[in-house]
């Protein structure tokens, strides 16, 4: 089975435009991601999947001064942009990433593709169907067949654009398996949706130190939960 991993981005987030490329300690939201994400030992592959509008031609421009692989698809259509790209690059299955998450522990998502690795028969291992992980620690695996089934069902906008909602609003036609935390921090929030957001990253990173990439999700919520 080959696992790709999509980190799903773009420039034109409505709450916070841009987010991704922004600079905290000298290096973009997305680079911090991208060095969790290469610690991961049972992806196949890394790559970034955004969209055609001309917005991200940065979020291009970036991914090849790193190296990162990427696939451009459709803006709104996000289910849709996921299955091109799982067709780019040959892939069994995804893991879903979304690119506001620079604190993503590469051990947690090793966790979730050993999990679909041991039974690829699943149509779904995620850790938000009941959400008992930081906001940010999203991580979801989704078979190339469960994809293609959703939108040959013809989603709506909404869930066309959040990919994964017709399966939790219809739990009964899919085999899910969810994962939870020991520790529920279900409110916690590690993902990059405000400015205040950013100066609470920029905090964790400064209290962890470098290298950046390496700090264990029990390390980095041990600081969260220290800050105000």
């Amino acid at each position: 089975m080959r696992v790709v991993c999509l980190i799903q981005a773009r420039m034109s987030s409505q709450r916070f435009p841009g987010k991704v490329l922004r600079e905290v300690l000298g290096q973009p939201l997305l680079k911090y991601l991208v060095d969790r994400i290469i610690c991961c030992k049972e992806i196949d592959m890394l790559a970034l999947a955004t969209s055609t509008d001309q917005t991200d031609d940065i979020l291009i421009e970036f991914a090849e001064t790193i190296n990162l692989a990427y696939h451009r698809g459709p803006l709104k259509n996000v289910a849709q942009r996921m299955l091109d790209a799982a067709k780019f690059f040959q892939a069994d299955a995804l893991v879903r990433i979304s690119g506001d998450s620079p604190l993503i522990d590469s051990t947690l998502v090793d966790r979730l593709v050993n999990i679909f690795r041991q039974d690829p028969e699943v149509d779904l291992v995620t850790n938000v169907q009941a959400r008992t992980f930081p906001k940010g620690q999203s991580v979801e695996v989704v078979p190339v067949r469960t994809l293609k089934h959703l939108v040959n069902m013809g989603l709506t906008a909404d869930e066309s654009e959040h990919v994964t909602k017709a399966i939790y609003s219809t739990t009964k036609a899919f085999n899910i398996v969810n994962v939870v935390h020991d520790h529920p921090l279900g409110d916690m929030q590690l993902s990059v949706d405000t400015e205040h957001d950013i100066n609470r990253f920029q905090l964790i990173l400064e209290a962890l130190g470098e290298p950046y990439s390496q700090h264990s999700l029990e390390q980095v919520t041990t600081v969260a939960l220290r800050l105000p």
